[in-house]
């Protein structure tokens, strides 16, 4: 009976410890990247963006509901048709979300939910005398889904994972068509400058299809497409930026030990 009674003690604090998975993700990419902006320009800008994406997620096996956090950063360079003038583009993104898991195959699992997202950045007109550049400020709630099937290539685990946001209503920073930023900012005159948008006036998108191969139990290598595809039409002034990158990175697991009280 008393090694009954030791026993049970020894084995409560391991009981009282629980585990779970966190996963990590750091890719960068390169690709053609699209700026048009009417508060600037009336041309279209071509060149080339780089975008860097860190991702976290936790992978509890018994959860349903998950946090996705994401952070994006994005800078491009681009031309007009007859490359008199350049335009510059940079841009950070915070993704936070929550989303449900459903299994819908053992090897295919299914999330939906809905994002807080938030974007600052500019585009700057090497040409311009007067306005050269252009603020980006908006926030925005997207839902997302995700869809993960994993597989394996002879030992090897791997999968592919699709995973897309639409904005469904937000605020957004612009000037007014005509107005300049010494109004707002120096003389403080407000005209219509923080607009609310919706999937109607932003109908923007966000597409990742990526394929994962297992290096080893901890680390996996993923490559694969994000397609980035913002648009607006708001106080009389269209814009776009479109980018589409080719990605690479690495994706790690780690455990994260906590007591239960």
């Amino acid at each position: 009976m008393a090694y009954k009674i030791i026993l049970a003690l020894l084995l409560l604090p391991v009981a009282a410890v629980a585990q779970k998975q966190r996963q990590t993700t750091y890719m960068i990419g390169v690709g053609p990247t699209e700026l048009y902006d009417t508060y600037l320009s009336q041309e279209h800008f071509n060149g080339t963006g780089v975008t860097f994406l860190a991702t976290s997620q936790s992978l509890k096996p018994e959860a349903r509901w998950t946090t996705l956090v994401e952070h994006q950063a994005h800078f491009a360079t681009a031309s007009d048709r007859s490359d008199d003038s350049n335009e510059l583009s940079a841009d950070y993104t915070f993704f936070i979300g929550r989303l449900r898991s459903f299994a819908v195959l053992p090897s295919l699992t299914v999330e939906a939910g809905a994002m807080a997202v938030g974007n600052l950045g500019f585009i700057y007109n090497t040409s311009n005398g007067n306005n050269p550049a252009q603020a980006r400020a908006s926030i925005h709630i997207m839902p997302t889904a995700t869809a993960t099937w994993r597989f394996r290539v002879g030992k090897t685990a791997a999968a592919l994972r699709y995973e897309t946001q639409l904005p469904l209503l937000g605020l957004m920073f612009s000037p007014n068509y005509g107005q300049s930023y010494y109004e707002i900012f120096s003389r403080g005159n407000y005209d219509h400058n923080v607009v609310p948008v919706t999937l109607v006036s932003a109908p923007s998108m966000r597409h990742q299809l990526m394929a994962d191969v297992a290096l080893s139990a901890k680390a996996t290598l993923r490559i694969g497409y994000l397609a980035d595809l913002q648009q607006a039409k708001v106080n009389n002034l269209k814009s776009h930026i479109y980018s589409n990158h080719f990605m690479i990175g690495i994706v790690k697991r780690f455990s994260v030990t906590h007591h239960r009280p």
